[in-house]
């Protein structure tokens, strides 16, 4: 009985489609490719005006522990407490990522700030401009304070960009000194011919040699420098000199007001001022006024009005 066969069951057609790539070609072109991305974010730089009371701190700048330190214990890793090593830290606990903070000026040990600029770069741009500025504000100490905060282009430099910058120094001219505040102000009690000071700051306006009102060792090419403003005013019992330039020397400003309480109390004469600057002696000028007057009071930028 002859066998059954089976034939095979037919195949349904194939639906028209492209002709496929070759197949090596497409895994080359795969391994080009870049991966694709989403919700990138790239870095913002943001510019932070502070505030500080200077009275506890060691300057604005980090500095590694000493072996003259002779504060409170600090944990491991960490610098002297100085206003950008607590700011530093203080930002990296809200953005939760490193952060490098350059300041427009180097504010010595003991020395005020209304208006000090910083800069630092972070991708955290979902976070509102005013719910950052309080995250911080919330972490940093009570004498430091993020007056604002503001979005600026990726090449702005809070150094390089710095226009000029003004400082005042307060002085305390009363009898009795200053018990509620005494961290905040020179005390100065003899009589002083404010006239006689502000005929003398008048010589220091416009650019000269200031080798004679720089602290030794100050590290500088040269001791140029351009004074937009020197002033002296008096409401007492506050006395207050104003000092805007486009730069300034270590000491220079602390300097400054040290010789014109000079003039001030009769040991100089305002017409000395000329040949103090000629002089560019540091012996020529007079004492340095102590830091705890001085207030870096705020900072002009390259086409920008004051900050």
């Amino acid at each position: 009985m002859p066998q059954e066969t089976t034939l095979p069951h037919a195949c349904p057609p194939m639906p028209d489609v492209p002709n496929p790539v070759d197949p090596p070609a497409a895994d080359l072109a795969a391994a080009a490719r870049p991966p694709p991305t989403f919700n990138a974010l790239l870095p913002q730089r943001y510019k932070l005006t502070l505030a500080y009371r200077g009275s506890r701190y060691h300057g604005w700048q980090t500095q590694a522990v000493s072996g003259t330190y002779k504060g409170e214990p600090l944990p491991e890793g960490q610098g002297l407490p100085t206003v950008q090593e607590i700011l530093t830290r203080t930002l990296v606990s809200v953005v939760r990522h490193p952060v490098i903070v350059i300041g427009s000026s180097r504010t010595d040990a003991g020395v005020h700030a209304k208006g000090q600029v910083a800069q630092f770069d972070t991708d955290k741009t979902q976070i509102p401009l005013d719910g950052l500025r309080r995250a911080i504000n919330a972490r940093l100490p009570e004498d430091i304070l993020v007056r604002s905060i503001d979005p600026v282009p990726r090449d702005f430099d809070a150094i390089g960009w710095t226009a000029s910058k003004r400082y005042q120094y307060q002085i305390w001219h009363a009898e009795d000194r200053p018990v509620m505040a005494p961290e905040l102000a020179w005390h100065r009690w003899q009589p002083l011919d404010v006239p006689a000071m502000a005929a003398a700051a008048a010589h220091l306006v416009g650019t000269h040699d200031f080798a004679s009102f720089a602290k030794p060792g100050h590290g500088r090419e040269h001791t140029v420098r351009t004074v937009l403003a020197c002033e002296v005013s008096y409401r007492k019992p506050r006395l207050v000199i104003g000092v805007e330039g486009t730069g300034f020397l270590w000491n220079m400003v602390r300097i400054i007001v040290g010789t014109l309480v000079e003039v001030g109390l009769g040991r100089r004469r305002a017409d000395e001022f000329p040949g103090v600057l000629a002089a560019r002696e540091r012996r020529a000028a007079g004492r340095t006024a102590p830091p705890l007057g001085l207030y870096l009071q705020w900072i002009k930028f390259r086409g920008k009005s004051e900050v």
